[in-house]
């Protein structure tokens, strides 16, 4: 994250001018928004009231749409205001705000897809020793690291000199700011070569060991073995391959040239990993595991578990 005085606001260029389709888009992403808002509420209030789902899988996975709905806040508010301005500007400290939103959200969401890939290797790997290794004390203990560490990490300030305030994108983007420095940047570069290769990298690790293992007791195990890791994992992986694509998206358009690319189809990728992962998770956890969708039906039939 970086900090200037030099520079009281910042253009954002990557708007074009819609005329009144503009409305329409309005209509579109406020309705993507409240979908969010609903179905992620939704799934934390079932996994809160329910005992039956006071789980360690569910409450990472309640961790997992709570961020969903911090990361929506910190895009689409600011994006549907910014879709019916004709002035696309936004001041020094929203803008740094804004940074350190996207930035955490994605932090605290690739790290839960980590700790849930170590939770289902315990349960699939060693099923009998899982309450033990897993407890309750345990979940709170990485829930709690989980959002502590992924926001202190992000709040690394160096003092830049800026020789411009035109970011070609739709919303604040610290890679962006770095590149409008004409001041040295050998900090920033640093500290983020560091980042990803002691805790990307590290995560990374975690998650490929965990699914290595789950393979080969798969492989190995009884039928009844394998159908419960495919009903338990496929929701996971799932949300894993596309946050990890979207992640890609947004890496390649920001530091690679791509101005031959259509400027909506930009947009899009910038945005994709933002907006379609607090939209799928919702869906894909509440549609694949069959417990959630059980509760979901007793509540609406008002029948008791």
């Amino acid at each position: 994250m970086v900090n200037s005085t030099q520079v009281s606001y910042f253009t954002l260029a990557a708007y074009i001018d819609t005329g009144l389709f503009k409305y329409l888009f309005f209509m579109i992403i406020m309705s993507l928004y409240i979908l969010i808002i609903c179905t992620n509420v939704l799934l934390i209030v079932i996994i809160c009231m329910n005992r039956s789902l006071h789980e360690p899988m569910y409450l990472f996975l309640c961790s997992l749409f709570v961020n969903e709905l911090y990361g929506s806040t910190g895009l689409f508010p600011f994006l549907l205001l910014q879709i019916l301005s004709d002035i696309h500007t936004v001041s020094t400290s929203f803008c740094f705000l804004q940074i350190y939103c996207v930035h955490s959200y994605g932090h605290i969401e690739f790290v839960t897809l980590a700790i849930m890939s170590y939770d289902r290797y315990l349960a699939i790997c060693y099923p009998l020793q899982y309450n033990r290794l897993m407890t309750a004390s345990k979940v709170a203990v990485l829930t709690a690291l989980i959002w502590f560490y992924s926001f202190f990490v992000i709040i690394v300030t160096v003092a830049l000199t800026l020789c411009g305030n035109i970011i070609n994108k739709v919303y604040c983007d610290n890679y962006y700011i770095v590149k409008l420095a004409c001041s040295d940047t050998r900090v920033n570069n640093i500290f983020g070569l560091v980042h990803m290769f002691t805790v990307i990298f590290g995560l990374v690790l975690v998650i490929l060991y965990t699914y290595m293992r789950i393979l080969k007791v798969c492989f190995s195990g009884s039928k009844q073995t394998r159908q419960k890791a495919v009903s338990t994992c496929t929701p996971h992986l799932v949300s894993l391959l596309n946050f990890t694509l979207g992640a890609f998206f947004e890496i390649v358009q920001s530091r690679f040239n791509l101005n031959n690319l259509p400027n909506t189809l930009r947009i899009v990728l910038s945005i994709y990993w933002l907006m379609c992962q607090p939209l799928i998770n919702p869906l894909l956890y509440g549609l694949k595991m069959s417990k959630i969708r059980t509760v979901f039906k007793s509540l609406l039939t008002g029948r008791k578990m």
